[in-house]
């Protein structure tokens, strides 16, 4: 018997992109989607400007949108709600018992709460004990990252267990598909880059800290890497490009550099979970990879693809990585941790 499942915001671009990965899922069925109050009671199709290359799927098509506040009987809620919304209707949820897996910023920073990339810090879903004692719930909030943060923390993984990362200087080149539908009108963005998104660089510059951090006596110890970010929009659908400069503790041979991001696997990868990659970092040598349009859906959007490998004047090493931002830094984020913690009996 499939797990039930609830993906909250479902009219949006995130929401549709959950529900495209759960369709034929081994392990989740989607059984009830919500949306605004203006959607509530009607269709999903009739209400859903659909904006991906599948179809919706058939037997979707005619179930009707629920409203935010509605009661579910799901154990599983996917939340692809915006900021600023998602907190009280996901904390309600997650007092009735609900496991909420949630794309939404609100509370990725709240101590309790894990923020996830299952390659990186698998350990954290230990957080959700501390959670459920601080708030009284039976339920549990499991967030993932800003997309922009999930391409960059992947690459840092292997690179601070190897050698220590002290310092990252970060530029990024952000997927139009970031901003939502309809986005940024298209006036300001054609022969144009924007060099500024409303609240971005500090998330980018934070997120990785708790990612990367210890967990130690119920809380995580961010880890002690400094890390200036300059984000920018570009004229893209989908796909992050992110140039990095890292300062290394221990400066190391550029073959070791690359041996370390080609050989890198973890729990997701040993556990075979569905939607993991095989390989979670792929390494191109060409010199002018990776690119979206190329790159981004490299282990079915589910890889962080890196090039560009050499030495840099200013810190250590610099390099180019690229995430699809929709799939591994949105909706399928969320998919993969929901996964890590059904295959360790945490849905039950």
């Amino acid at each position: 018997m499939k797990v039930r499942v609830a993906v909250l915001g479902a009219t949006g671009t995130v929401g549709q992109r959950f529900i495209q990965m759960l369709e034929g899922h081994p392990w989740f069925e989607v059984t009830a989607l919500t949306g605004s109050e203006r959607s509530a009671g009607q269709p999903y199709a009739e209400v859903t400007r659909w904006m991906l290359d599948t179809p919706i799927p058939e037997r979707l098509r005619a179930m009707p949108v629920l409203s935010e506040d509605a009661a579910l009987d799901t154990p599983l809620v996917f939340s692809a709600l915006p900021g600023k919304t998602a907190r009280p209707i996901e904390e309600r949820l997650a007092a009735a018992g609900h496991v909420v897996c949630t794309n939404a910023s609100d509370l990725r920073m709240d101590p309790d709460v894990p923020l996830l990339i299952p390659e990186v810090n698998p350990d954290h879903l230990d957080l959700i004990r501390v959670q459920r004692r601080r708030r009284g719930w039976t339920g549990a909030i499991i967030a993932n990252p800003n997309c922009t943060a999930t391409g960059p923390t992947m690459t840092l993984r292997p690179l601070l267990d190897a050698f220590g990362v002290t310092k990252v200087l970060l530029v990024s080149m952000q997927a139009l598909s970031g901003a939502g539908y309809p986005g940024v009108p298209s006036y300001d963005l054609m022969e144009n880059i924007i060099p500024y998104i409303g609240g971005e660089e500090p998330k980018v510059e934070t997120e990785p800290q708790k990612m990367l951090g210890t967990l130690r006596d119920g809380a995580v110890e961010a880890a002690p890497i400094t890390i200036s970010a300059h984000c920018n929009r570009v004229p893209v659908l989908e796909g992050h490009l992110e140039c990095l400069s890292i300062a290394f503790a221990r400066r190391p041979p550029l073959d070791e550099v690359l041996a370390a991001l080609r050989e890198f696997r973890a729990l997701p990868q040993e556990l075979n979970l569905p939607s993991a990659p095989s390989q979670p970092i792929i390494v191109r040598d060409e010199p002018d990879r990776p690119q979206p349009r190329r790159d981004r859906d490299a282990g079915r959007g589910m890889s962080t693809v890196v090039g560009r490998v050499r030495e840099c004047p200013l810190l250590d090493y610099k390099l180019v990585c690229l995430s699809h931002n929709t799939i591994r830094g949105a909706a399928g984020g969320s998919v993969l941790n929901a996964e890590l913690m059904y295959a360790q009996g945490l849905l039950s």
